[in-house]
């Protein structure tokens, strides 16, 4: 029977390829041109799902994207694993940053570059290919369905009401997903928590037409410089946020999860230097790894205003605004976070200036305990595959969607991705390693297969 490295090994050419024709397709869901793109995309997910094996692929249509669902079920009597990703993208933008051009993936260095690579394209994919050749070599050990979205980037704003309205259909032991990261090649890690978000805009308008700052400067206000000043003062001098009633809310995580966490492997040197910073910093009182794991934070996501062509152009701007992301922790609700953070940038905002907050898009923090039968197989394969135990994890990212999961489906997600940090997800030059791509792909029959016998 051919085992998964000589299928890797016989079809590395042409798994390659396929890839590369799926993140060739520009499915920027943030951008209402590219809604083509999105059908695109969809389509030809579909159309490799019917090729590898499924007996039911179809392209759903929603409010927004479409979603693409495929299955393969053998038995009634079996578990059934639902495979969740995306294949809507983050924007290229700022182009002339990228080494190549985003959407023609080129391999150097034994990486693959290009937008999708890593987050979400290259990482779906791989279940594509370890399905593929779990039923072309007849070892499928349970059913298997897939629900593929298109709005992953934007907020999944229409998959909420595809699962509510297709809850049987959806039916499932475990959904499997692989959009997080690892903690090194040689360093297998399983995600078990992720944070939520809560994302906004906020704007303010001062006069009503841009001023000659010369002859008005002094006398009014500037939208600018007041939302500089206004941001500014979300947090103290300590890094914590000081919005009322921010913290209410949050799980604190004792002692001896936080001693634990202290025994993942973390160089501060590597880490600083693969982003290029010459310090970290954040929340007094707690460890780099530790903000970025189970600590709230508000970072501003962009922020405009005013004259930033070529050249001088002495003006009071009218308006500026910004978007503003807070991650948010075990218990903390993605609404009435926003709700707080309205209410707080409107009551200090001096009377000069109008000011719009708009909440945009959230989803709740989420938790995977290690002690389930769905995080023991994906333990046993990745030690299998890496040689190596993987580490628990708790990632800083979000994954809205798979909070919705437990409560619409009440089905418990297991985060096992392949991704690196230094993949540069959402930036310039993304990409993904060559070995993370294949190694994925030979690791994920083995979560079937040991999943099966530990619900048999």
């Amino acid at each position: 029977m051919t085992s998964i490295k000589t299928f890797i090994d016989t079809n590395r050419d042409s798994i390659l390829e396929e890839l590369f024709e799926l993140i060739r397709i520009p499915s920027i869901s943030a951008k209402p041109e590219n809604k083509p793109d999105m059908i695109k995309a969809a389509e030809f997910l579909r159309d490799s799902l019917k090729k590898a094996g499924a007996d039911r692929a179809d392209v759903f249509p929603t409010a927004g994207n479409p979603v693409v669902y495929a299955e393969k079920i053998i038995s009634k009597k079996l578990p059934t694993v639902l495979v969740y990703g995306h294949y809507d993208v983050q924007p290229a933008e700022p182009f002339d940053l990228w080494n190549s051009p985003p959407f023609e993936p080129e391999v150097r260095d034994g990486r693959i570059w290009a937008r999708g690579a890593d987050d979400d394209k290259g990482q779906l994919f791989m279940h594509v290919k370890a399905f593929e050749f779990m039923t072309t070599t007849g070892t499928l050990p349970c059913n298997v369905k897939f629900m593929i979205e298109g709005e992953e980037e934007i907020g999944s704003v229409s998959l909420e009401k595809f699962c509510r309205d297709n809850k049987k259909m959806l039916e499932a032991n475990v959904i499997l997903i692989s959009d997080t990261t690892m903690i090194a090649p040689d360093i297998p890690s399983i995600t078990t928590g992720l944070r939520g978000l809560s994302y906004v805009q906020v704007e303010l308008s001062g006069p009503g037409h841009d001023l000659h700052s010369g002859i008005y400067g002094g006398a009014v206000l500037n939208p600018c410089n007041v939302l500089c000043d206004m941001i500014a003062s979300l947090r103290d001098k300590n890094g914590r946020i000081v919005i009322p009633g921010f913290y209410d809310d949050v799980l604190t995580v004792g002692r001896k999860e936080r001693d634990a966490m202290a025994l993942r492997p973390f160089d501060r040197d590597k880490y600083m230097k693969s982003i290029g910073v010459d310090d970290l910093g954040g929340e007094k009182g707690y460890t780099d790894l530790e903000r970025t794991g189970i600590r709230p934070t508000l970072d501003i996501n962009g922020i405009w205003g005013g004259f930033t062509g070529e050249g001088t152009k002495t003006i009071i701007p009218s308006k500026a605004g910004a978007k503003i992301s807070m991650r948010l922790v075990p218990n903390q609700k993605a609404e009435k976070i926003a709700g707080l953070f309205r209410d707080h940038f409107l009551s200090i905002a001096p009377s000069g200036v109008k000011v719009k907050v708009e909440y945009l898009h959230g989803g709740e923090a989420y938790v995977s305990p290690p002690d389930t039968p769905e995080y023991q197989a994906a333990a046993l394969a990745m030690e299998e595959s890496f040689g190596k135990t993987p580490i628990p994890v708790r990632s800083g990212g979000s994954i809205p969607i798979v909070s919705t999961f437990e409560k619409v489906l009440g089905i418990k997600s297991i985060l096992m991705g392949f991704g690196l940090e230094s993949d540069a997800i959402h930036s310039p030059n993304e990409n993904f390693p060559l070995f993370n791509f294949f190694k994925g792909i030979e690791t994920i029959p083995l979560f079937y297969s040991h999943y099966t016998k530990l619900k048999s």
